[in-house]
């Protein structure tokens, strides 16, 4: 049974960066299905519970029995194993694009000291600005080669709080008893690609910003089946 591709996008952005790359899957004849996340920052921490049930719950629309292949971008790579260990479904691979990765021994922190030092002062009553207004306009203007496609994903970022970056997720032993694999696009992940090699992972490059799944969808596609692939 071919599995259905699960495209988790970044909580700091929202579900149209892996829109694109889904149509691609689709017309090459798979399923997919990509979870939104945009309402995981309300309410109070630890957000993590929400994101695993999130998928958990849109995936309640497919049998238990159908085997999945999770792909994550950017920090959502930091709850893949949490979303692994919440769902039915039969995982057959995972795959890390451009993401950040659990601890080998959780639990993980979501935002490094130095990522906290960086956002502190930017939030308000708590919450932060979204996501691209972090960056100055030369950092962001290359992750977009169409500016109604910035516009979509400009638009649905969420403001998340302080606390999301703040809160550690648990690493559930025995997440990874399946293929993994990474995609890299380029820095600052490059040092994710290495440790997901030394972990015994496949890794594969496509070259291009953060947000190359919206900028070359198609051959993140491709690498997606190619890495996905369990024989």
């Amino acid at each position: 049974m071919q599995p259905i591709f699960v495209l988790v996008h970044s909580p700091s952005v929202g579900p149209s960066t892996w829109d694109p790359a889904a149509e691609h899957l689709k017309a090459a004849g798979y399923q997919v299905r990509v979870p939104s996340l945009l309402d995981i920052g309300a309410g109070a921490p630890p957000f993590w519970p929400r994101i695993a049930n999130t998928v958990r719950d849109d995936l309640r629309q497919v049998a238990a029995d159908s085997p999945v292949t999770l792909v994550a971008h950017s920090n959502a790579g930091l709850f893949l194993s949490a979303i692994r260990a919440g769902i039915d479904q039969p995982v057959t691979s995972s795959i890390f694009v451009d993401a950040a990765l659990p601890a080998r021994i959780g639990p993980t922190p979501v935002a490094s000291p130095e990522l906290l030092e960086f956002l502190g002062p930017m939030a308000v009553n708590g919450r932060l600005p979204r996501w691209t207004d972090w960056w100055d306009e030369a950092d962001v203007a290359p992750m977009f080669s169409d500016p109604t496609v910035r516009q979509t994903v400009v638009d649905e970022q969420p403001t998340l709080p302080l606390s999301y970056y703040e809160q550690h997720i648990p690493v559930p032993d025995g997440w990874d008893d399946h293929p993994c694999s990474y995609l890299l696009f380029g820095p600052p992940y490059d040092d994710c690609a290495t440790e997901a090699r030394a972990r015994g992972w496949r890794v594969a490059h496509l070259p291009g910003a953060h947000l190359h799944q919206i900028i070359d969808p198609a051959g993140t596609a491709r690498h997606l089946v190619e890495l996905g692939a369990t024989t």
